[in-house]
């Protein structure tokens, strides 16, 4: 069964009413050019509020090492999100401090998977995003069919543009390294702030 990752939150209710639904794992921006971004001092609420059994995911974008690791320590972060072109050196230097890792590829249609290959060993997932040229957050796809060059068995979040009614899509993919789904702006009611509705009907159908 599909994990799904609601990233993006700003708002400690919000964010208790997300986590009061099936949600795997929820995504809070440390990126000071993001229209998501917690701020920052971000009011730790935000985070005492998710339950235990809820991976909380601090998103980073070439952010330097020890200010990224004060923050994972200070806000009990489960797992880092590396969104820009942090190098594979600077992800074994988180896993050398055991700390997990999603790294982030945005993809275009001459991306080349083999890219990746120098992450493997230090990263705990890929996450496959549309390449806009900027950091992400565009709410654009991009053409699935290139997930079918994927072969190294790393698990993936799918990510970019995808909307409410894109689960019966997804699911048609079959891929069998795709782990979870990544939503965000098409789920909200303004930036930062979800539609607890949306997101709930989107997790019934992806779970089903």
């Amino acid at each position: 069964m599909l994990k799904v990752k609601v990233c993006g939150m700003t708002d400690p209710v919000n964010a208790r009413m997300i986590s009061e639904l099936k949600v795997d794992y929820m995504g809070f921006i440390f990126y000071p050019d993001s229209k998501r971004y917690v701020g920052e001092n971000p009011d730790e609420s935000l985070f005492r509020s998710i339950p235990k059994h809820i991976i909380k995911t601090g998103v980073f974008v070439d952010e330097e090492l020890p200010l990224l690791i004060d923050h994972a320590l200070r806000y009990q972060l489960d797992l880092i999100q590396l969104h820009g072109n942090e190098t594979p050196d600077y992800c074994l230097s988180l896993y050398l401090k055991n700390i997990k890792v999603i790294k982030v590829f945005r993809i275009n249609r001459d991306f080349d998977f083999h890219n990746t290959n120098e992450y493997l060993d230090y990263c705990d997932f890929f996450l496959f995003d549309t390449d806009t040229g900027h950091g992400g957050g565009s709410g654009i796809k991009f053409d699935w069919r290139k997930l079918d060059e994927y072969h190294s068995g790393k698990p993936f979040f799918l990510s970019g543009g995808i909307c409410p009614g894109d689960a019966e899509s997804i699911l048609r993919l079959g891929h069998r390294d795709l782990f979870a789904v990544d939503i965000n702006s098409s789920f909200e009611i303004r930036p930062g702030f979800k539609d607890v509705d949306k997101v709930n009907s989107f997790i019934k159908d992806i779970k089903s």
